[in-house]
């Protein structure tokens, strides 16, 4: 149950245009609790996830926070009694999860402050275990929420707010900067959709990155995998390119605007051919002023996309001259991140006069 506070007026960190009072803290993580309620796992292994259920010593399964097509998502307690969430995914395709796990332990290596850290990786009969820090929810989760409490969309300028920060996290990935077995690589994330975009602390943290492919050059072969509404056209063909990952942040972001897929759903990867070609896109349901800046992300050829995520998402925000504000909002993002320390080095605490000057300017 919940309760809405109405005429609150709109807010643009928070989860809402009105102030959402539940039985639990956090708005947007109660709302997931109860939309996976009715959740069921039917995967039938040795170890069966369920409520209650200690899949290691000292970890024990509370919730059900969510389920894909080849897996589940737990928030657990860990021995020290801290919530954390536990990912199991199916193993029964032995290569695909090798690769997987090759995958999750390139990227673990990786810190950047908008991709959700994979604190461990377990095996179990039929699965893989992956624990991660825990997160509200999802972006997917918020447009739900919207839609379902308050009958409209995700404000244009939160929803900015967080794409910039996965933007920004999608080109520290994709940049060929990381060492690895003595190659300098990037990575194509291989997966951006809503669901995997997680919000911690009301920032955009990216997850899940068992289809993330190295990269070291303008194309790479990679599986015909992923989630196909979202994958760019090259993808089809057995390949990634370095703005394969953009081309899924567009869709991504049409998707979170309009509540629809800029294309017609696509079937199974196994009946298409590697000569499909995707029809282009319908953006007729986005402003006129965004169409021509998402059907440059959208492009079916690679090198004709802007140049870097954060470009994309920068000439969105232009549209509602928006720069400024989002320049100040990572700003005041910067000032509460400081520690104690850095606050008494700059003359002031986060409680004080000059701080609350700052946050008010």
């Amino acid at each position: 149950m919940c309760y809405v506070l109405k005429n609150a007026g709109n807010c643009v960190r928070g989860y809402g245009p009105a102030t959402l009072f539940f039985r639990e803290p956090n708005s947007l993580a109660f709302w997931c609790r109860v939309k996976s309620a009715n959740l069921r796992n039917t995967v039938n292994n040795t170890f069966r996830p369920e409520f209650g259920a200690e899949p290691f010593p000292g970890y024990k399964l509370l919730w059900l926070r969510g389920r894909g097509g080849f897996a589940t998502v737990w928030e657990a307690t860990t021995p020290a009694g801290e919530r954390i969430a536990l990912k199991f995914m199916s193993s029964q395709n032995m290569a695909s999860t090798a690769r997987e796990i090759r995958s999750m332990q390139a990227i673990s290596q990786l810190e950047h402050p908008n991709l959700l850290r994979t604190r461990q990786v377990w095996s179990l009969p039929g699965y893989i275990v992956i624990g991660m820090d825990l997160a509200e929810g999802s972006m997917l989760d918020l447009m739900n929420l919207y839609a379902e409490e308050f009958d409209q969309r995700i404000e244009f300028e939160k929803l900015m707010l967080h794409l910039m920060e996965v933007a920004q996290g999608l080109d520290f990935l994709n940049a060929r900067r990381h060492l690895v077995d003595g190659r300098t690589v990037g990575y194509q994330h291989g997966d951006i959709k809503p669901n995997n975009i997680l919000l911690l602390n009301d920032h955009a943290m990216l997850a899940d990155y068992g289809m993330a492919t190295p990269t070291n050059g303008p194309s790479t072969p990679c599986p015909r995998a992923g989630t196909l509404d979202y994958a760019a056209p090259e993808v089809f063909g057995g390949y990634v390119t370095e703005t394969s990952d953009q081309f899924s942040l567009a869709v991504t972001y049409h998707m979170l605007r309009t509540g629809a897929l800029p294309h017609h759903k696509i079937g199974d990867i196994d009946n298409l051919k590697r000569s499909f070609q995707r029809p282009p896109g319908d953006l007729s349901l986005l402003p006129n002023e965004e169409r021509f800046i998402v059907g440059r992300a959208l492009s079916p050829i690679p090198t004709n996309r802007f140049p870097s995520c954060a470009e994309f998402i920068s000439a969105l925000l232009a549209t509602k001259n928006l720069q400024a504000a989002y320049q100040r909002e990572k700003e005041l993002w910067a000032l509460e991140a400081l520690r104690p320390k850095e606050l008494a080095a700059a003359g002031m605490r986060s409680g004080s006069a000059a701080y609350a000057n700052l946050r008010r300017s």
